[in-house]
């Protein structure tokens, strides 16, 4: 009776192996083409390989967009960039039927696809887009598919939307509704580069050499790696800490700190347990491990809650932030009994 245990302990170890080996592949060709950012890309990498979508925040020059687009160079997928604009409508983003001329010299009206047709999809500036575009690209993101009219069109496997803001300029802007915001995976925060990181810029930048990347990857080996994900084990113990977490972030919770009560208006919602658990799988894999740990659970809880999270009045007005509420959380709910 031990050999088929053995065989599939053997199975998982070599799956972990080849995950954090393709997982590295990547990361070190974007980090040929990226200065510093570490955390970022890690948080990019591990929202793709958990299948889900990355809303990126920081200022104006920080190398969002070129992240985005050396991923898509890396993994060679079909990559279309959207500049989003207070103008811009549903047809921009999704596609219309156009009037074309016939061999014969008569017209007719075919279907021309939209930049959302595509695998990894760059939504640049997103909170630019008005009510009703972002409307089009939450049936993308959640469904796999966008509807024009009574056609609808099923989105090639790998989908991924990584989506840029930026958080300062507010002039022509609109903020993303709640639901929106939950089918991000993660959010994420560019900060600026360290004083050395800025001399590598310039070297990097303002000199003769031209820095390739190449592409070493693949969607089909995408989808694989995903498929590994979702075979990673999550013990008990581990899925009540995670679930204590999200209840943690919700006012009147038992488990909800003095803080969320006070300052929080909405918690994560049951989606945001899913994106805890799922990240740390990803985060599993990469220790070499093919079980998730209380560990992989707080690692992943920053960037998987931190825009899910709705602060009301008080919150705001005293400017406490998401990301303190988590770490008031982190601090107030207990390990699970049995947990290492």
């Amino acid at each position: 009776m031990s050999r088929p245990n053995n065989q599939t302990s053997q199975t998982a170890h070599l799956e972990a192996g080849q995950f954090v080996e393709t997982f590295n592949r990547i990361r070190s060709q974007i980090q040929n083409m990226m200065v510093g950012q570490d955390e970022v890309i890690e948080g990019v990498l591990i929202a793709m390989m958990a299948g889900g979508h990355v809303l990126i925040e920081g200022v104006p020059g920080l190398g969002k967009t070129m992240l985005v687009k050396t991923l898509s160079d890396v993994v060679n997928l079909k990559f279309s960039r959207i500049q989003f604009t207070p103008d811009m409508m549903p047809a921009d983003i999704q596609g219309t039927q156009v009037l074309v001329d016939t061999e014969g010299g008569g017209h007719e009206l075919t279907f021309q696809e939209g930049p959302l047709v595509s695998s990894l999809v760059l939504a640049d500036e997103i909170n630019r887009a008005t009510p009703k575009t972002q409307s089009a690209l939450l049936e993308a993101m959640q469904e796999h598919q966008i509807t024009v009219g009574r056609r609808t069109i099923k989105l090639d496997e790998p989908y991924c939307v990584m989506a840029t803001q930026n958080p300062v300029e507010q002039e022509g802007t609109y903020p993303l509704p709640e639901a929106q915001l939950d089918r991000f995976l993660f959010k994420l925060i560019v900060g600026y580069p360290s004083e050395q990181e800025y001399h590598d810029i310039l070297d990097r930048t303002t000199g003769t050499n031209t820095i390739l990347v190449e592409s070493v990857s693949s969607g089909d080996e995408i989808i694989r790696m995903r498929e590994i994900v979702r075979a990673v084990s999550v013990p008990k113990q581990a899925k009540t800490y995670a679930v204590r977490l999200i209840m943690g972030t919700q006012p009147g919770s038992d488990y909800a700190p003095d803080a969320v009560n006070s300052f929080v208006a909405l918690g994560a919602s049951p989606r945001g347990v899913q994106g805890l658990i799922l990240a740390a799988k990803v985060k599993a894999l990469l220790a070499g491990r093919y079980a998730v740990s209380v560990d992989d659970i707080r690692s992943v809880t920053h960037p998987v809650l931190r825009h899910r999270i709705i602060m009301n009045f008080h919150g705001q007005s005293g400017e406490v932030t998401t990301d303190n509420i988590i770490e008031k959380v982190l601090g107030f709910v207990k390990t699970p009994d049995g947990v290492a």
